[in-house]
């Protein structure tokens, strides 16, 4: 089981506190340092000083990291043109040295556009499958040819469909509650299909929806990574499970039921039966980027009996 740390800066984070958070990520034997793509706060924290761009932020952590992937879930569809993505996503992972994975998605959160002049159409899941196809169609197309698109909301001609990955290809992450569209869309265009913030049992019937789907488009199931997105908080004793919750603002037997949260033993018990419903990779959701003592501790107590 691979564990993944999955942060949300737009709650309130610097680029220097992130840094600090992927380096311990880094230090700490995690396989991955993941952040969320939005420019609005959500809920009742002031989300001081102000978001950061993902994909900046992943530049940065290119080049002060060496071991670590690095990627979104989910960069929103509505706040890049695919072209533009492309480019972007392709140069981060030169500057990774082949360490980048793009979550892209469908974008939702309608009060960020409003807040930042970005527009937020109406039709954003048909957009979502143009800007796949033109992201990994671009990617694939040989150094030398050109690329053309023709869709109902993208057009692209003789694209020179530069520059590339430094990976061979990188990894697309799709994910979603949604029964039929969503596992379709997996099932062509992921590597990995993520289900976010979902119970053992909704997991396991997602899982299968996409492994259907997948045999339906003519794909083993077993080609995708099958992985879940859980917020966590773990302590040595209740006390401190209770402490870490009250800085979250959250409610120790509500993190028990919707999250990862408990004791060591607790939450590894946990992550065992999302692996039986065919888990194979847990990006864990920490939201307090201050306290690293809690990644020290998963590391050394989760961790390392999961490994």
């Amino acid at each position: 089981m691979d564990l993944r740390i999955f942060t949300e800066p737009q709650q309130g984070a610097t680029y220097d506190t992130l840094l600090t958070v992927a380096k311990a990520t880094e230090d700490l034997g995690f396989d991955a340092f993941f952040r969320s793509d939005h420019y609005l706060r959500m809920g009742s924290v002031d989300g001081l000083p102000g978001p950061t761009d993902a994909w900046i932020t992943l530049a940065g952590l290119a080049r002060e990291t060496q071991r670590i992937r690095l990627g979104t879930l989910m960069t929103a569809g509505t706040f890049r043109l695919p072209g533009v993505l492309a480019i972007q996503v392709a140069q981060v992972d030169q500057m990774s040295g082949g360490r980048i994975e793009l979550g892209l998605g469908a974008g939702w959160f309608e009060e960020e556009h409003k807040a930042y002049g970005i527009p937020f159409p109406k039709e954003k899941f048909a957009r979502l499958e143009e800007q796949l196809a033109i992201v990994t169609g671009l990617w694939a197309t040989e150094t030398g040819k050109t690329f053309d698109f023709h869709g109902t909301y993208y057009d692209l001609t003789e694209s020179p469909a530069l520059p590339k990955p430094a990976q061979r290809k990188i990894p697309v992450l799709v994910g979603g509650h949604g029964p039929t569209r969503t596992p379709r869309l997996a099932a062509r265009y992921a590597d990995e299909f993520n289900m976010p913030f979902a119970s053992v049992e909704d997991s396991e019937r997602q899982f299968a929806r996409v492994r259907a789907a997948a045999e339906e488009a003519g794909r083993s199931g077993d080609d995708l990574v099958y992985s879940n997105a859980l917020v966590v908080c773990v302590g040595r004793d209740d006390q401190e499970v209770a402490r870490r919750a009250a800085a979250i603002g959250r409610e120790v037997d509500e993190l028990k039921l919707n999250g990862l949260a408990g004791s060591p033993a607790e939450v590894v018990d946990k992550i065992g039966r999302y692996g039986e419903a065919g888990s194979a990779r847990i990006y864990l959701q920490v939201l307090d980027l201050h306290d690293l003592d809690h990644l020290e501790l998963i590391s050394a107590q989760v961790q390392s009996q999961l490994n």
